[in-house]
């Protein structure tokens, strides 16, 4: 006979995956053309020079170069102002 009731089974275990999003590519690293440098959902980043911007928000470079962050105050649609920040790729320059 048993000396406990049935516990039985619990609703909780299961969990999504993970998307993966992030910053790929740092500032200061080389890249080529068509890399991803930063995977978004939503602006959290701007696109800035030689840079352009997949249906999913996901930032990828237009140039081979060198990845750069720099911060921008933007206008809103309201009259205020928001700090972002924006990634470019400067062109590598060549080396003799």
């Amino acid at each position: 006979m048993a000396h406990k009731k049935a516990g039985g089974s619990t609703a909780n275990g299961r969990d999504s995956r993970s998307k993966r999003r992030g910053v790929k590519r740092f500032g200061g690293q080389t890249v080529e053309a068509g890399e991803v440098l930063i995977r978004q959902k939503g602006y959290w980043y701007r696109p800035g020079l030689h840079t352009h911007v997949g249906s999913d928000w996901t930032i990828h470079a237009d140039i081979a170069g060198v990845v750069k962050f720099s911060q921008q105050r933007i206008a809103k649609f309201n009259g205020r102002h928001e700090r972002a920040t924006v990634v470019h790729i400067m062109p590598a320059t060549a080396k003799a």
